[in-house]
């Protein structure tokens, strides 16, 4: 069975914004697009009044809802992207059941998040947390109105390389620790797709002892070059595979998160992984991701792994 790239709608900007994302990855991985939207069926409270004529139970309304939601959502996306395959469904059910359901059959799942700025906005609501964190395929969390969605680089930029390519960086948080295959190839496949660079981001922590005195000038320039070749060897057989990947590598002193939130201000997709197992209560997103998620401003994308 052929995978598509999935969207879920519920109407607002921000919906409408990753619809128009996943219909430009669907083309970029030559894949269909299959746009959701779930509603809850309720029972009538109320009987038919006499010589009232007879009410429309909730549940219609709340289907024909999702009906006329889709078909706007189809026109929109099919309108700029004629040769698209484009499948819809509405499914009944509570919201976060029926996306996690959807995902089942998706490449990756694409949402759309509220926010008002870097600084201001909350890239996460309580559906897209509850989905994310259950997932067990990449999620994709879009805001509404951050960039256009061929993802094209201003003027303005100062990142050179992407500027004369004409697409902005793609950037991969990297655990050097604990590096995860799925997550590093999800990033170069990004890059790769859009020909766009890939700006690794690392952050490390120097060790206890360098804390409350001076550095020690020596020792300092070896780690940070023992930090370099470990991203090196990490790297290399992802060079191999995707040799037309431009990469730029930057181990950071400190969390990684805000430099990820920093970075996500002029990137096309920010890649970050997730591990799968669960907590005592509860699944956990991890705390650098948790940062991106609430104050990062490009789309990005979550990919759960052991």
């Amino acid at each position: 069975m052929t995978r598509t790239i999935t969207v879920g709608l519920d109407g607002s900007p921000a919906s409408l914004a990753a619809a128009d994302w996943a219909a430009h990855e669907a083309q970029l991985r030559n894949l269909p697009l299959r746009l959701v939207t779930a509603w809850e069926w309720q029972a009538p409270a109320f009987a038919p009044a006499p010589g009232l004529g007879v009410p429309v139970p909730p549940s219609d309304l709340q289907r024909a809802s999702a009906q006329d939601l889709l078909a706007q959502a189809r026109s929109r996306v099919g309108e700029a992207r004629p040769g698209l395959r484009i499948d819809t469904d509405e499914i009944p059910g509570l919201p976060v059941p029926a996306l996690l359901k959807a995902a089942e059959e998706a490449e990756l799942l694409v949402l759309g998040s509220r926010g008002l700025s870097k600084t201001a906005g909350y890239l996460l609501g309580s559906v897209s947390q509850a989905v994310l964190s259950s997932c067990e395929r990449p999620v994709v969390l879009v805001r509404a109105a951050e960039h256009g969605e061929e993802e094209a680089v201003p003027a303005t930029s100062e990142r050179e390389a992407a500027a004369v390519s004409g697409h902005r960086d793609v950037v991969l948080g990297l655990d050097l620790h604990k590096p995860n295959d799925t997550v590093i190839d999800f990033a170069f496949d990004a890059a790769s797709r859009r020909a766009a660079r890939l700006r690794i981001i690392h952050g490390w922590t120097l060790p206890p002892y360098y804390y409350g005195g001076e550095l020690m000038p020596d020792l300092n320039d070896d780690m940070v070059k023992q930090v370099r070749s470990e991203l090196s060897d990490v790297l290399r057989p992802w060079q191999d595979r995707y040799p037309a990947v431009e990469i730029h590598a930057q181990a950071t002193i400190g969390g990684a998160g805000r430099h990820l939130v920093d970075a996500s201000c002029d990137a096309a997709l920010v890649v970050v992984g997730r591990q799968t197992r669960r907590a005592a209560v509860g699944a956990h997103i991890g705390p650098v991701t948790q940062a991106l998620l609430h104050h990062g401003v490009a789309p990005v994308a979550v990919i759960p792994h052991d």
